[in-house]
């Protein structure tokens, strides 16, 4: 089983990218060991919101950190982005980071597509896509004048001339078993999102994740099964609750966020939900108890937690984690 692992989700969609930047370094030193962000083209509210472009800001951030790994959680490959140009750009990225790159993939968000001419499919293509578009950019970092002809995608004498040493891992967002599936039998790792409910990830997606793996003859044992974690750790327990209004979206159906493609009226629904937008955060703020409810996900299997912080002090609760947290979880669980 791979060590635990615990790292920092930089909130593209909240700040400014060389804020975004400062920040990621400010999580290294303060002792995480891995950085995600999102790769947005529009962010889930309109007024104060951000959405920097993913892989000029991974560019960036291998050259302002020394040891984390830098990942995308997550990145759709197969609408705005040609999976081609998704292969060579983190073969780049690897190269730069000397190997500490991962890329998270999914499935991808209306939000992010329909705004650049997407005609937005449904699920069924979406998941199709995803599977073609993961297998294409797998087959160019190992093959040299790849001929591919899939359903949607298709290359012709195609070679990556900069790859890194090691093989790019590769992880797949999943929300439901047959992504989780699908990240057993062709990825290196699962993401998926805290606050859902138990039964989501012990009865749905890790057994799903270990299914597929047991299917194409792989050991999901060493597959790193990581988890986003919607955490509001603030001494004033009131002010560690308002801070989750910001991400009030999070608190939405998965069918009302998949299908939005204005920033504005999505800001309108997440407005709505401002007061139900703490019950999709850990919300402490009491070290012990904050310790129990990460323990919670620790417990189902999960092996590599990234934790996102809703307030806009992220510096003070990066500092507040490395302090107070992140030692914790390490003595007792590592």
């Amino acid at each position: 089983m791979p060590a635990l692992r615990l790292g920092y989700k930089a909130s593209a969609e909240q700040f400014h990218p060389q804020r975004l930047l400062n920040l990621a370094v400010a999580a290294e030193e303060a002792g995480f060991d891995s950085v995600w962000t999102s790769d947005h083209f529009q962010p889930w509210r309109h007024h104060d919101g951000h959405a920097p472009n993913a892989l000029t800001w991974l560019g960036a951030a291998t050259q302002a950190t020394k040891h984390v790994i830098l990942g995308t959680s997550v990145l759709t490959p197969s609408f705005r982005y040609n999976p081609a140009i998704v292969a060579q750009a983190f073969a780049t990225l690897s190269c730069l980071a000397e190997d500490r790159v991962i890329l998270g993939v999914g499935t991808g968000e209306s939000l992010n597509e329909v705004p650049v001419g997407i005609d937005w499919p449904e699920q069924s293509e979406r998941f199709a896509r995803l599977k073609e578009a993961t297998q294409l950019i797998q087959q160019l970092w190992r093959t040299e004048r790849l001929d591919f002809q899939g359903d949607y995608y298709r290359v012709h004498t195609a070679t990556i001339y900069d790859r890194p040493l090691r093989p790019i891992p590769v992880y797949i967002a999943a929300s439901g078993p047959a992504a989780a599936r699908l990240a057993g039998r062709i990825g290196d790792g699962m993401i998926c999102t805290s606050g859902k409910g138990a039964e989501l990830y012990t009865d749905t997606l890790l057994p799903a994740l270990n299914e597929g793996a047991v299917k194409a003859g792989r050991d999901a044992l060493g597959m790193d099964k990581m988890i986003e974690m919607k955490v509001s750790f603030d001494p004033d327990v009131e002010q560690a609750k308002e801070d989750t209004k910001v991400w009030a979206a999070l608190a939405l159906s998965a069918d009302q966020k998949v299908s939005v493609h204005d920033a504005l009226e999505m800001e309108e629904l997440a407005r709505q939900a401002e007061p139900i937008a703490h019950t999709r955060w850990l919300v402490s703020g009491d070290v012990d108890e904050h310790i129990e409810q990460v323990k919670t996900y620790i417990d189902y299997g999960f092996t590599h937690l990234v934790f996102h912080f809703p307030g806009e002090d992220q510096e003070a609760e990066i500092a507040r984690y490395g302090e107070l947290i992140l030692p914790r979880l390490r003595e007792r669980f590592a």
